[in-house]
């Protein structure tokens, strides 16, 4: 019998998941597909239940939902609480189990391009959700110390604090976006989690020239997790210095990758995903 999987976003017409995943499905012969589906805010709780009535597999949250599904979930894994956001539903019988796979995939995008957490010192750039997922990832991954940068000093240091019960031995700590220059020189990874960088806007380059590029070590690496473009103006930059750089379409890879894992319990087809998201 065919099974269902899908996204749930308001819009989501443009999410690259459909495409991935079914060509995940499509590499490995399973007889599934992956629908998007377009859920206003205010027909969420419906659209869970449908979710339950119809016997949907699995499902990605997409923006603005992220936040809202946990409250109709029967069960919320820890890290995606402490996150404060579900992107993966996994179904266990008539149960809906909530999962962040945000912040395991940006591990597993720096894996691959030779960077290991483990004992490093990292800066992130942002207070919102994209940096709440980094800092948990870094965390787990034995990370010695995390930065936390905003451009609102209260707003890092808000969530160093709450995210602090989690960090296990990982230190957490907090600094103000306009004064980084002593951070990014102990840094040996920058994670940029604004959405300064995205296509089309008009800062994207202002905020890269705001940034002490050239006090970071000539080992560091500097990751930005928007992928459109995939080279963003951080990243030319960077890449110019002579750093390493690791661009956003390896987490959006790994996080999808992960909650494929979860939902089939098989290893996922990274080359046919990958393939696929670049395409």
């Amino acid at each position: 019998m065919r099974q269902v999987y899908g996204i749930l976003g308001w819009p989501v017409a443009h999410s690259r998941s459909p495409a991935m995943q079914e060509a995940a499905f499509r590499a490995l012969g399973i007889d599934a597909v992956y629908v998007p589906f377009p859920v206003r805010p205010e027909r969420l709780a419906d659209a869970v239940a449908g979710l339950r009535a119809l016997g949907i597999a699995g499902a990605n949250v997409t923006l603005p939902h992220k936040e809202a599904v946990i409250a109709l979930l029967d069960e919320v894994e820890p890290d995606a609480r402490a996150i404060g956001a579900v992107n993966t539903i996994v179904r266990s019988g008539d149960r809906l189990l909530g999962a962040n796979t945000d912040a395991p995939g940006l591990v597993r995008a720096l894996a691959e391009a030779g960077f290991e957490p483990k004992g490093t010192r990292a800066v992130v750039l942002g207070a919102g959700g994209a940096a709440r997922a980094a800092v948990v990832g870094l965390a787990r991954a034995g990370a010695a110390l995390v930065t936390v940068a905003a451009r609102r000093l209260d707003r890092a240091e808000a969530l160093a604090e709450e995210l602090a019960p989690v960090s296990g031995g990982t230190a957490l700590a907090a600094a103000d976006l306009a004064r980084l220059g002593e951070a990014f020189a102990q840094a040996d990874l920058v994670v940029q989690a604004t959405s300064a960088t995205l296509e089309g806007r008009a800062e994207a380059e202002a905020f890269a020239a705001s940034l002490p590029l050239d006090a970071l070590p000539a080992q560091a690496t500097v990751n930005d997790l928007v992928y459109e473009p995939r080279e963003t103006a951080v990243l030319r930059r960077a890449r110019a210095r002579g750093l390493c750089t690791v661009d956003g379409l390896g987490m959006l890879l790994h996080q999808g990758a992960i909650a494929f894992e979860r939902w089939t319990g098989r290893d996922a087809p990274l080359a046919a995903m990958r393939t696929t998201l670049v395409r």
